[in-house]
Formats: structure tokens, sequence, C-alpha cells
């Protein structure tokens, strides 16, 4: 008979940050809603955090298809500003987490107590995805210069036509002319793929698809800029947009599709998208319903 392992399970990275600001983007509701989740087709909408012994925390845990959610929640048990914290989870399960500092780079390692539904394997990956997208956060201005807008429009038409109009080249490229006319694409839709959102004159994103659903989520990765089909994904400017995603989430309820769409943008651009996407949205509405 196969015996659960029962040790507690440990989890760790290494984050080019100073520790105040790891400290704070750890333990900031505002923050942790942003970097919460193992994989992109999850997220955390709201959070809350009493961080002082004897404080209260629960983060809120969802599909991004709204299938599936729970609140993860529990009580410190002890605090040291930019050092340690240990909490029990509400199911009485202990957890640990260390901060070292070393220079400009801060460790942080996470000890926990493992549950007996999952596998020891699944779990730390679990853990560890969470604790890869916290560095991945903390690392970028992200962390610190980005916020999150969301759109939806709802059509008639079932999510399977919606989502072939979305991507299609040839409708893709009509319903984006509401950003820049002449907008086009050029790589693959494929999960870890490499994709070039261009304008005619070849300026615009270098992206990866860090996820793809078909007919339910689809999440793109900024990785830089391109100007005049030259990639940049090194300056200052590039790398103050690493990491920034742009979801779309659909869901069909008798035979009309929602298409949510849920973007990183600095305050600069915020304005700008607030008026192009309903514009865009519409299009797409306009070429599903057709």
């Amino acid at each position: 008979m196969e015996t659960q392992n029962t040790s507690k399970i440990t989890v760790e990275t290494t984050i080019d940050a100073p520790i105040e600001k790891v400290w704070n983007l750890w333990s900031m509701p505002e923050h942790i809603t942003k970097w919460n989740n193992a994989s992109d087709d999850w997220h955390s909408p709201w959070a809350e955090n009493d961080l002082r012994t004897g404080g209260k925390f629960v983060s809120r845990m969802e599909a991004r298809d709204g299938s599936v959610g729970f609140d993860f929640s529990g009580i410190y048990d002890d605090v040291k500003k930019h050092k340690f914290i240990a909490y029990t989870m509400e199911d009485g399960r202990k957890v640990e987490i260390r901060f070292s500092e070393d220079g400009n780079t801060t460790r942080v390692t996470e000890i926990f107590d493992p549950e007996d539904t999952n596998s020891w394997e699944v779990q730390q990956s679990g853990w560890q995805a969470i604790l890869d997208n916290f560095k991945k956060y903390t690392e970028t201005k992200s962390g610190t210069g980005l916020q999150k807008i969301h759109f939806s429009v709802e059509i008639n038409a079932p999510k399977e036509k919606v989502w072939d109009t979305m991507l299609n080249d040839e409708t893709y490229r009509k319903w984006t002319s509401a950003f820049t006319e002449g907008s086009y694409f050029e790589g693959s839709w494929d999960r870890g793929s490499k994709i070039l959102f261009l304008d005619p004159d070849k300026n615009g994103m270098v992206a990866k698809i860090a996820e793809n659903k078909p007919h339910e989520f689809i999440s793109i990765e900024h990785i830089g800029f391109i100007a005049g089909g030259v990639e940049d994904t090194e300056s200052e400017g590039a790398k103050a947009f690493a990491g920034a995603h742009e979801n779309y989430m659909l869901s069909e309820t008798d035979g009309k599709t929602e298409v949510s769409v849920e973007m990183d943008t600095s305050e600069e651009y915020k304005e700008m998208f607030e008026g192009m996407w309903p514009k865009a949205l519409a299009k797409l509405k306009e070429l599903a319903e057709s």
C-alpha cells in the first residue's frame, strides 16, 4: 500500500530586489491580487491582510472562467518584519516563510504542512509556481507601476465562433483596427509560442502566449517592443512592461458569449485604452454576429 509523504514541503526562490520591496509586495493586498496564482487561468480577485501576530488574512482564488474558487485564509502566529512569517491555515496546517537579504537580492523560503488530498509533488509544484509568479512580478515594474483594467461585451453567437473571429487573421485585422488601422499579427496562438503584434510600419509588441485553452481562455504575456522590425527586450521602456498580461475569457450561456478582457497597463496609457477597447469589442461583436 502506498503511503502519503507527510513530511513538510519546502519551496524557495531568490529575487533580484531589496528586502523592503519584497516584503511590501508580499504583504499588501493590492499586490497580492496580482501575483497570487499558479497559472494564468487562475487569479485572486481580492485579498485582505492584517499582517501582525494574531492578525487574519484571506485571499480569494478563482478560475478565470468562474468554474471553481475558494478562500485561502488563516491566522498569523508570528510576524518579524523583513525576516519571518508563521501562520496557521484554516484547516490547521502550519506555514513558515523566511526572508533573507543578501545585498540587493532576497531569498524567500516557504515551509508548509502538506494536505492529504493531492500528492506531495502536486502540492510542491503548485506552491512553487505561485512563488515563481511572485518573483517575476517583483522583479519587474509590474510590481509598482502597472494596473489592471477590464472590459467586456456580450455577443449573440456561440463561443467557438467568437473565438475563431477573434483570432483568425482576416477578422483579427478588422476588429483590432480600432487600435491602429492595419493592425496584424505574426506567429502562432499556440501555448508557449512567440507572437508579434504589428502595425503597417512594423512597430508594436513582442509577446508570447502564456496560456491557450481553446474557446475559453487565452493569455498574452508582454516581452518587449518592436520598432521598424527591430525587437527591443532590454531597454528600460521594454522592461517596464515585461511580464504584463492581456487575458481573454469566454463564457457561453444560452448561445450567447461574454468576452471579458483584462490587461495590465500604466497610468500613461490607461485613458487611451479605455477609449479604444469598447470600440474594438463592438467591432468584434459585429463580426461574430454576422
